[in-house]
């Protein structure tokens, strides 16, 4: 068969914002959250896309140094057209962690190539870049990244600069060319910049899903794949690492239309601590209650200084937002989770027996946070509907809609 892309995510949540891209312009596609063993992978081998999810936006150069070479090499070995490596939008990263420069570098050695084209901008998503800078959409302006209200004060990867390759070349040597983005000719010519690079050694490939709707755009792809409606539930789980203020905003509005939202002590979660949270979520459940366990609410409750002094904090953090996931699901048996968070959701859903997601429904008004379909060896877990949505992601009713039901 012809693949036409294989993917990496630097996380999980922009790893389901690929396959959202692909999928919903009819782009069969598979996101594992691992490497596969050959009898996870049969049932998903004629896809013409395949991704595999990761961790390396939250992680030091060293880890990708240990890590990333035998994805990249599983990634190359499935023979598709192109290889992309899939950074955030917002570019967020900086020497010491997430370094794209690194992975890059990496998936240059891997790849026996010498440059790499780099897509940013994807005006599906709200993100442009012009004469090589970086800005990003915020409550419905356009900023700069350096002036955006929340990357520029990231908590743990400050956008301080928006010009995208000076922001780079503090991470790497690495030779890219980056091809901007800015509105629907710009992305043509992006698509079609890619479609022209050699066939012959697979090409690498840097980006946001800038990649992916560039891509679509050359090869005259439309959004009209068909995908079944969502039904309504009665009852689902949502938990959040995010200390962003649109997810703030999506925990109050969601309160105010139902759910039980659980403020979650993250000293106590960065710290393994799960017992009182879990207790209380498991009455609401019983009630018929939807809780929403969160461990801030917007940057002004964020318990970062206090939470530099825990190892591995922000880490185990998510973890143990995924465990409790994992024990309220199986012990209610739950059909909806939801994640809230980019570095949450890749950490969270690893506690969970899940190996691969495929796209359940495109959120059209909210691109790249889609409903995805789990596929495990757990029953109780396989058919499960998950959605992962970054800090930045989403108005504020999309945990209700996602509890509602959309067609």
């Amino acid at each position: 068969m012809s693949r036409l892309l294989s993917y990496y995510g630097d996380d999980f949540t922009g790893s389901t914002d690929v396959m959202e891209a692909l999928a919903s312009h009819g782009v069969n596609t598979v996101l594992f959250t691992r490497i596969p063993s050959a009898e996870e992978f049969a049932p998903f081998a004629e896809c013409e896309a395949i991704g595999l999810a990761g961790t390396s936006r939250s992680q030091t150069p060293e880890w990708m140094d240990a890590n990333l070479p035998a994805a990249f090499t599983w990634l190359k070995g499935l023979d598709a057209r192109y290889c992309h490596y899939k950074i955030c939008s917002t570019f967020d990263s900086s020497p010491k962690v997430g370094s794209i420069g690194r992975a890059a570098e990496i998936g240059l050695r891997i790849f026996g190539q010498g440059r790499a084209a780099l897509v940013v901008g994807a005006p599906q998503i709200k993100r442009y870049t012009f004469a090589g800078h970086l800005f990003a959409a915020y409550q419905g302006k356009v900023y700069r990244i350096d002036r955006h209200p929340v990357m520029s004060v990231h908590p743990v990867t400050p956008m301080d600069e928006s010009d995208v390759l000076r922001h780079l070349a503090r991470q790497t040597d690495a030779a890219v060319d980056l091809f901007d983005v800015h509105d629907a000719t710009s992305q043509l010519a992006a698509g079609q910049a890619l479609l022209d690079l050699p066939k012959l050694g697979l090409p690498f490939v840097l980006g946001s899903s800038g990649i992916e709707y560039a891509l679509m755009a050359a090869m005259k792809k439309r959004r009209d794949a068909k995908f079944a409606p969502v039904p309504a539930l009665d009852r689902m789980l949502v938990i959040s690492g995010s200390v962003s203020p649109t997810t703030a905003r999506q925990i109050k509005f969601a309160g105010e239309r139902g759910f039980a939202p659980l403020a979650a002590d993250a000293l106590d979660l960065a710290q393994g601590k799960h017992e009182e949270i879990l207790a209380q979520a498991q009455s609401l459940l019983a009630a018929g209650k939807s809780p929403l366990i969160y461990s801030a609410s917007g940057p002004a409750t964020d318990q970062g200084k206090a939470l530099q002094s825990i190892p591995s904090a922000r880490e185990t953090l998510s973890k143990t937002l995924g465990q409790l996931a994992r024990m309220l699901v199986a012990q209610f048996r739950l059909k909806r989770l939801v994640i809230a968070g980019g570095d949450t959701s890749s950490h969270a859903l690893g506690q969970l027996d899940i190996h691969a997601l495929t796209a359940r429904f495109p959120l059209v008004e909210t691109p790249g946070s889609p409903l995805c379909t789990a596929h495990s060896s757990n029953a109780g877990l396989n058919g499960l509907e998950v959605a992962m949505k970054g800090g930045q992601v989403g108005g504020d009713d999309y945990f209700v809609k996602l509890k509602d039901g959309m067609a």
